[in-house]
C-alpha cells in the first residue's frame, strides 16, 4: 500500500509517526522514498534523527552524513550528529592539519560542486555587467571602477570553479565509509597473523583506501590505517 502513495503523502506520514513517537513507522517511511530513488537532505536528515531514537548509531551517523553531503550550510545537521557521535564507543581525535590546509578544507565544505557552480555562473554574470559599464562609461574614474570590478569577478569566478572542481574530485575519488560492524580488529596486514592495531566499533566514520579480496585498508580520523576484514562498511558516495 505505501508504494502507491506519493513521496509527499509518506513523508507527511513519516513525519507524523515520528511526532508521535512512532520510530520505527516512521524509518520504514522514509527508506520507502529511498528505495524509489528518491534522495533529498530532509529525507536523509528525518530518517537519522528517528534512527537516533531507536539507539541506532551507525545508522544515524551514516544518514547525517548523507544529509551533510546534500546541505552542507545545515548547522542543525552538524548540531544533531554530535548527539549521535557522543554514542560511539571509539573517541577518535582528529589529525591536526596546517593552517594551509585548513583553510582549503574550510572553503571546500563550504557547499557542494554544484553550489560552486552556480556562485561562479553568478560571478561571471556580474563581472559581464561590469565589462558592459566599463565599455558604456567614458569617465576615468567610473571606467577603473567597473574595470576593477570586472576583475574581482572574473577571479571569483575562477576560484568558484577550482573549488567546484577539487570538491568534485575529493567526492570521486575518496571513499568515506561508516562501519557497522559491532566491533573489528584492524591489523597491520591483510592477514589474520598479523598484528592487531586497534579496534573500531560501530559507528566510526572511515576512509577506505584499499581493497584486496575480504580485506579493506582503512584510515581513521587521526591518521592510523590498518586492514579490516569482511567489515560492514557502508559506503558515503552519492547515489
Amino acid at each position: 500500500m505505501m508504494s502507491g502513495q506519493s513521496v509527499e503523502t509518506r513523508f507527511e506520514e513519516g513525519n507524523a509517526a515520528y511526532n508521535n513517537g512512532n520510530y520505527d513507522q516512521a524509518i520504514a517511511s522514509y527508506e520507502s522514498i529511498l528505495e524509489e530513488g528518491m534522495h533529498s537532505a530532509a529525507v536523509y536528515f528525518n530518517l537519522a534523527n528517528a534512527y537516533y531514537r531507536v539507539n541506532a548509531v551507525a545508522e544515524s551517523i551514516y544518514f547525517y552524513e548523507k544529509a551533510k553531503q546534500l546541505n552542507p550550510d545545515d548547522t542543525d545537521i552538524d548540531f544533531n550528529m554530535q548527539f549521535s557521535q557522543n554514542m560511539t564507543i571509539d573517541a577518535i581525535e582528529v589529525l591536526p592539519q596546517s593552517q594551509l590546509v585548513q583553510v582549503q578544507n574550510t572553503l571546500l565544505n563550504l557547499t557542494n560542486a554544484d553550489g560552486w557552480g552556480t556562485f561562479a555562473i553568478g560571478a561571471i554574470w556580474l563581472a559581464c555587467l561590469f565589462l558592459f559599464f566599463y565599455v558604456l562609461f567614458k569617465t576615468p574614474f567610473y571606467k577603473r571602477l567597473f574595470f576593477s570590478l570586472m576583475a574581482v569577478f572574473l577571479l571569483l569566478t575562477i576560484t568558484s570553479i577550482s573549488l567546484g572542481f577539487l570538491n568534485n574530485y575529493e567526492q570521486k575519488t575518496k571513499e568515506y565509509a561508516i562501519l557497522f560492524s559491532e566491533k573489528i580488529n584492524v591489523r597491520s596486514e591483510p592477514n589474520n597473523r598479523s598484528e592487531v592495531q586497534f579496534e573500531l566499533h560501530e559507528g566510526t566514520k572511515v576512509l577506505v583506501l584499499d581493497a584486496l579480496q575480504e580485506w579493506q585498508k582503512i584510515q581513521i580520523a587521526n591518521g592510523s590505517e590498518g586492514w579490516v576484514k569482511n567489515a560492514a562498511l557502508r559506503s558515503l558516495k552519492s547515489p
